[in-house]
């Protein structure tokens, strides 16, 4: 939680204006070489009930806090790593704050910065299983488009959701970058080719839960334990389920990609993070081209055998507490098994990695 008052007095120090006529000794920047992106914490960021953040910030660890106003939760720091872990908020929106917050901060040079987003996210089961991770290369936006009740969309049309700028699902070609933009976010490859390969053999928990969980599943992704992936995110502020709305995503993320990307975790803030350090980047201080997703299943996207939609999103929002979310445990765990090797291999070996980003 917030300590205000540690947060009001150190930021006075920090953005107090010089007298007039005083000159101001440059103030030297807090050294950043990872930014560790969470969206949520559900109390305090150490020792209770944990959200994204508390794993990094215990085990990282990230000890200091350091005051930040202008977001949703103060940030937390590790001076000998120079790894600092921000929480933004649910939804594209507080993501999309948050981050430009981070960026415009004068405490900081993140230039030269990495970026990991980590965080849970429900999983499309032609692709995987819950509990496991995600490498994404492609993050598509389903936020900005037409919709048509699926009640009333027309005889022959595979959905009710359509490219802002088009009359029909999926009309091609896709529309280019303009007022109702941008759709789709291309990460670096070679660098998610190294995360993955950096990773690729992280061992994930396969619990007796898991195991009931995915029971229900035919599919021969989403029967196997968890592992890690490459696979790419379906971005929307809506929480939707379904094996129609699994398909639409599936042909959004097609779409949008020219045919290379294959969805595999649907979550609801990376288009509004990746939009602010798309801007940030314009402006040097940020650098997209060092930019990773990582997002570990919760929970499956449709139901399996003998459940209904309707029964699945009662069952995974049965209260506003994520901890009801049937793989809510085992996909904090594999985010921070999967995500630490990362930040320890950019922070350790920053000689190698501060100028030129690392290639598989």
């Amino acid at each position: 939680m917030k300590h205000f008052g540690l947060s009001l007095v150190a930021t006075a120090l920090i953005f107090l204006t010089p007298a007039a006529g005083v000159a101001a000794e440059p103030v030297a920047k807090i050294p950043v070489r990872v930014v560790v992106v969470t969206t949520f914490e559900l109390g305090a960021d150490e020792g209770d009930t944990p959200g994204e953040f508390q794993t990094w910030v215990e085990r990282l660890p990230l000890k200091e806090t350091l005051p930040f106003p202008a977001g949703w939760r103060d940030l937390r720091y590790n001076p000998t790593k120079q790894v600092l872990g921000i929480v933004t908020g649910g939804g594209a929106i507080q993501g999309a704050a948050s981050i430009m917050a981070l960026g415009l901060d004068p405490r900081f040079d993140l230039s030269k910065a990495y970026w990991l987003v980590a965080g849970i996210a429900g999983i499309d089961p032609a692709h995987g299983s819950v509990g496991s991770a995600a490498w994404a290369e492609w993050v598509v936006d389903q936020d900005l488009k037409h919709e048509i009740d699926a009640r009333e969309i027309p005889r022959g049309w595979s959905t009710g959701i359509i490219p802002l700028t088009r009359s029909r699902p999926f009309e091609a070609p896709p529309p280019g970058p303009g007022l109702f933009s941008p759709n789709v976010y291309h990460l670096d490859p070679a660098l998610r080719a190294w995360a993955y390969g950096l990773t690729a053999k992280v061992a994930l928990d396969d619990t007796p839960s898991l195991k009931g969980i995915r029971a229900p599943y035919d599919q021969p992704a989403a029967k196997s334990p968890p592992r890690v992936m490459e696979g790419d995110e379906v971005s929307a502020m809506t929480w939707w389920v379904g094996d129609l709305m699994t398909q639409s995503a599936e042909s959004w993320m097609a779409y949008w990609t020219g045919g290379h990307g294959v969805l595999a975790m649907t979550a609801m803030e990376d288009s509004g993070i990746l939009y602010s350090l798309q801007r940030l980047s314009s402006m040097r201080r940020a650098d997209f081209a060092r930019v990773l997703v990582l997002r570990t299943a919760s929970n499956y996207s449709a139901p399996g055998r003998g459940e209904t939609a309707a029964g699945l999103i009662a069952a995974e929002s049965s209260t506003d507490s994520a901890t009801k979310l049937s793989a809510f445990r085992p996909s904090l765990e594999a985010a921070w098994r999967t995500g630490d090797p990362v930040v320890e291999a950019l922070s350790s070996h920053w000689a190698d990695y501060e100028a030129n980003p690392p290639r598989p």
